[in-house]
């Protein structure tokens, strides 16, 4: 429910803070004291739209907030949930500016103004006769008729199987539509992964085969050159060894002063010897184990010749081929479960639809069970509203297509006036029978009703004496079921709230301003006297006023 209200310039506010409690309150004032700006700056918090003349004038911006305890409101949360946005409390901020412009913030986060509105109509429902009003839109018909009946559980399994059934319809379409697209797609990759099974390349393969290759392909020269190497050190003719054997055969002949000088030489020349013979060996032994394979040479370029041309032929790298016929694979695996596929899901689409079908029969039953009972209980409560004449019916519509909301609408149709058909509640004339009949089906859903708090907008024009004792009576009993707030001009209203708004305007240095403040009991007998007999207030007219109050606050049976 609304708690508090904040106005900051607003209109012919200049601050302004006001709370509020359960139970109905009403809002009474002189003619063009302001009672429409309380209920204009709520409208601003709530999503409605702002202009420039909507500023105080000569300030810069106006500045509302209005915040409400949604503890027993579970859409609201989880509105705010959905949003990740906190949840233990509501407030919403709207601060239009001087230009025009305007800024809105749920809970400090900043917000659109539809998002304004779309909270808004979670948390409180306004029904006056210059709003937007929930009660002309047949989708709110439709929602009370089913709070109404009591049945939403079932209404919102129907809606959720219908979601079901529709997509399960589009998957099956789309799969119907792609079907020689999918069979093309199908027999491509089948071929694809046959020729990925022929070449088989398990993984880490490929660099086994690349360093087979280059071992293979070099093993000739290889060998050739060792050969070579080896001939060099160890040939009988001009190779190393010799060499070396000859200038230590030279230098052992010197004589022995001679050969003690270049001894140092000569112990070079016998470890370059060793040293010699060591590699010869070496190489000798390297050449003896080097071996040609031409013809596995020949199978290892041959099979790296077709991974690369597969590479290739799928624009990937040699590299990235095993991973490729995995995929591949996967995707054939799909492909080919498609046709089971499609008669689960032809199954599904039928299951669903007959589920649907079923629910929808079910509660379009209840609705037009409980659209003959709503209509009486309606009807009944016009009586007590000097609307005795007039004609309430709850029509059932027939959809020509499925929805979620079933296969049928709810208008709710009113006949003001005897020998007149009954039309649709949005072409009512009268903004007055509006607010009476919008009065009346509230208390009849009220009990069902999942917003709590209301506001009505003199629901009381063009009534008076009992009438307008019973109009209070009913917002009374309307409040002691949640929140109801009320714009009259009536003291047998007034009389009946629980709590009471006064709003007055005065001048101060020349500009005028307006006040509101809740009144204790002695200023509601004032007010009610006020409303009673005018400006001059007797002593008779006060006692009038008293026990007015004392009447009205006394439990009705």
């Amino acid at each position: 429910m609304l708690t508090e209200l904040a106005i900051r310039d607003f209109a012919i506010v200049d601050h302004l803070e006001l709370e509020f409690a359960g139970g109905m309150t009403a809002i009474t004032g002189e003619t063009g004291a302001g009672k429409s700006i309380l209920l204009g700056a709520l409208g601003l918090c709530l999503g409605e739209r702002a202009d420039a003349g909507s500023v105080r004038h000569g300030c810069d911006r106006t500045d509302l907030s209005a915040r409400f305890d949604i503890a027993a409101l579970p859409e609201a949360r989880a509105w705010l949930e959905a949003r990740e946005l906190p949840e233990d409390d509501c407030l919403l901020r709207r601060v239009v500016s001087a230009n025009g412009r305007s800024k809105a913030w749920i809970n400090g986060q900043p917000a659109t103004v539809a998002d304004l509105k779309a909270l808004g109509e979670r948390l409180i429902e306004i029904h006056g006769q210059h709003a937007h009003q929930a009660l002309l839109r047949e989708e709110t018909h439709l929602r009370l008729l089913d709070d109404f009946a009591d049945h939403r559980v079932s209404v919102g399994d129907m809606a959720e199987t219908f979601r079901a059934w529709q997509a399960a319809r589009r998957r099956l379409k789309r799969l119907a539509e792609d079907g020689d697209e999918l069979a093309a797609r199908r027999q491509l990759v089948r071929y694809q992964v046959e020729e990925l099974d022929q070449l088989a390349l398990a993984e880490g393969e490929l660099k086994a085969l690349e360093e087979e290759q280059e071992e293979l392909a070099h093993a000739e020269e290889r060998l050739r050159e060792a050969q070579l190497a080896a001939e060099c050190c160890d040939s009988d003719e001009g190779g190393a060894m010799a060499l070396l054997t000859q200038a230590i055969n030279h230098l052992s002949a010197l004589p022995g002063s001679d050969r003690g000088r270049l001894s140092e030489a000569l112990s070079m020349l016998g470890d370059a010897r060793i040293q010699v013979e060591e590699a010869a060996r070496e190489l000798h032994h390297f050449a003896e184990g080097t071996e040609l394979d031409p013809e596995r040479l020949a199978w290892a370029e041959q099979r790296l010749s077709e991974v690369h041309r597969l590479a290739r032929k799928h624009h990937v790298m040699p590299e990235e081929l095993t991973e490729l016929h995995q995929r591949l694979q996967g995707e054939l695996e799909r492909l080919e479960g498609g046709d089971e596929d499609l008669e689960a899901l032809e199954v599904e689409v039928d299951t669903l639809r007959e589920r649907w079908r079923g629910l929808a029969r079910q509660v379009g039953e209840a609705r037009r069970q409980a659209a003959t009972r709503f209509g009486k209980a309606v009807q009944e409560q016009l009586a007590f509203l000097a609307m005795g004449k007039a004609r309430f019916e709850v029509e059932i519509l027939e959809r020509d297509t499925p929805a979620a909301e079933g296969m049928e609408g709810a208008r709710f149709l009113i006949s003001a006036n005897p020998g007149q058909p009954a039309r649709p509640l949005a072409k009512v004339a009268s903004g007055g029978e509006l607010s009476r009949i919008s009065l009346a089906i509230q208390v009849v859903a009220a009990r069902h009703s999942t917003i709590p708090s209301l506001v009505f907008d003199e629901v009381d024009v063009g009534v008076s004496g009992a009438t307008a004792e019973i109009v209070g009576q009913l917002l009374r009993r309307l409040g002691e079921h949640g929140q109801v707030m009320t714009v009259t001009h009536l003291p047998q209203v007034a009389a009946q709230a629980h709590q009471h708004l006064h709003i007055e305007k005065h001048a101060e240095q020349e500009t005028t301003l307006t006040r509101m403040a809740l009144l204790d009991e002695a200023g509601r007998v004032s007010e009610l006297a006020r409303m009673l007999g005018g400006v001059n207030l007797s002593e008779r007219t006060l006692a009038h006023a008293r026990e007015m109050l004392d009447a009205s606050q006394r439990p009705h049976h």
